[in-house]
């Protein structure tokens, strides 16, 4: 600062309460869409196609309708968790880097033209939750040395 003064050190990302509040809300906020469509997908869930409706509409082996339902409300779970965290954080960047290809991309990014701005959105916050980890407030903390996943 320009009187001399320093400012008081950053608290070590993970260390202080708020700063794991705050990734626990990040994650609530990353995996609770995602388990609504992750649901309506894999189980038909919430008026959802199911795995078949899914695929016939995308134009996909139904086997993709499955993994893509599995990995949605399965990377959903393990984000909300914060257990296997990480590896829920992988799926779900791979999901939304598959629906901005297959459907977003061509519409631009306004979501009301079903653009990418929404899709786009869950990858950032899958890839910030990925980076940093889910936080003391997890389960994941029980899993000992799958913790890390």
């Amino acid at each position: 600062m320009t009187n001399g003064t320093t400012l008081p050190p950053m608290p070590t990302p993970g260390t202080s309460s708020t700063s794991n509040f705050a990734l626990l809300v990040l994650r609530i906020a990353c995996s609770l869409p995602v388990l609504y469509h992750g649901s309506g997908i894999l189980f038909g869930a919430f008026g959802g196609p199911g795995p078949k409706g899914f695929a016939a509409y995308e134009h996909l082996s139904v086997t993709y309708g499955y993994l893509v339902g599995l990995a949605q409300f399965a990377g959903g779970l393990a984000i909300l968790l914060g257990a296997l965290q990480r590896l829920g954080s992988i799926c779900v960047i791979i999901v939304m880097i598959g629906a901005i290809h297959l459907v977003h991309w061509p519409n631009g990014f306004d979501i009301s033209r079903n653009g990418m701005e929404f899709a786009l959105t869950e990858l950032l916050l899958a890839l910030g939750l990925l980076i940093t980890g889910s936080g003391s407030f997890a389960l994941g903390r029980i899993l000992g040395p799958l913790k890390k996943l």
